[in-house]
C-alpha cells in the first residue's frame, strides 16, 4: 500500500507538548518507567537530550541524543482509539509531541522538522517494549503495535530551542534516499536499508544494529528455503 511521505513544505501543528507526569513501578530489572507523560502549558525548552521536565528511567534502551524527542501523529492515535474503543490522550504513547497533519510513521530518516526556533532531525522508529505492553493494559499490544507499524518517530535535536502547543511544524529538508522510519522498522527491503549506511551518515549505532538484524533475518530465511 502506498503511503504519503513527509515532503519539504509540508506543515503540521503541535497539539500537545508532554513530559513526565510521574514515574511508575514496572516489572523487570529497571523497575521504574517514565512512560506516563502528559501535556504541559507554556513553552518548553528542547535540549540535546530532550525536553526540560522529561527523562527516561531505562537509559540502556531509551534516551540519548538519537532518541531525544519522541513524536506521535494525531491521526495514528485516533485510529488506535477507534480500534481499542478508548480515549488515548496526548502522552499516552509516551510521546513528547502529539502532532497533527504530518505522517510521522512515514517520515524519511534524516528529514528536518522546524518547530518554532527548534530544529529536529528524524532519527529512528519507536520499538515497542514490555513496559509499553504493561502500560497499555491491552492484550498482545506489542505484537499489534508492531504489525501496524505506526511507530511514530524519534528525533535528534539539531538546534536547541523551545516548543509549545499550537506551534507550526514545518518540513524543511528531506534526504533524497526516501527511506522511512517504517521501512527501517519493518525491514521489508534489507537491500534498501543497506543504502542508509552510505547515504545517511547521521544514523546511530542502534539503527545500524536494526539494519544488521533485518539482514541476518533475510539470510536465515533464504538458507532455510534452500533444498
Amino acid at each position: 500500500m502506498s503511503r504519503p511521505l513527509m515532503r519539504v513544505g509540508d506543515t503540521g501543528r503541535v497539539e500537545a507538548v508532554c513530559v513526565v507526569h510521574a514515574e511508575l513501578a514496572v516489572r523487570g530489572r529497571v523497575g521504574r518507567t517514565a512512560i506516563d507523560k502528559r501535556p504541559v502549558d507554556g513553552r518548553v525548552a528542547v535540549r540535546a537530550l530532550g525536553l526540560d521536565g522529561d527523562h527516561v528511567c531505562n537509559t540502556v534502551h531509551h534516551g540519548g541524543v538519537h532518541q531525544a524527542v519522541y513524536a506521535y501523529a494525531t491521526a495514528d492515535a485516533e485510529r488506535w482509539a477507534g480500534e481499542l474503543g478508548r480515549d488515548l490522550p496526548a502522552g499516552w504513547f509516551g510521546e513528547n509531541l502529539r502532532i497533527t497533519g504530518l505522517p510521522l510513521s512515514d517520515a524519511v530518516l534524516g528529514a528536518h522538522l522546524a518547530i518554532g526556533d527548534t530544529l529536529l532531525e528524524v532519527s529512528a522508529p519507536r520499538v515497542p517494549c514490555a513496559t509499553f505492553q504493561e502500560w497499555s493494559g491491552e492484550p498482545r499490544w506489542v505484537k499489534r503495535f508492531a504489525l501496524q507499524a505506526d511507530t511514530g518517530t524519534y528525533f535528534r535535536v539539531r538546534t536547541e530551542g523551545t516548543v509549545g502547543a499550537g506551534d507550526v511544524a514545518s518540513v524543511v529538508h528531506v534526504p533524497q534516499h526516501g527511506i522511512t522510519v517504517r521501512d527501517l522498522f519493518t525491514g521489508a527491503d534489507p537491500d534498501l536499508l543497506a543504502r542508509l549506511r552510505t547515504e545517511e551518515p547521521t544514523i546511530s549505532d542502534d539503527v545500524r544494529m536494526q539494519i544488521d538484524r533485518h539482514t541476518r533475518s533475510r539470510t536465515d530465511i533464504t538458507l532455510e528455503a534452500r533444498p
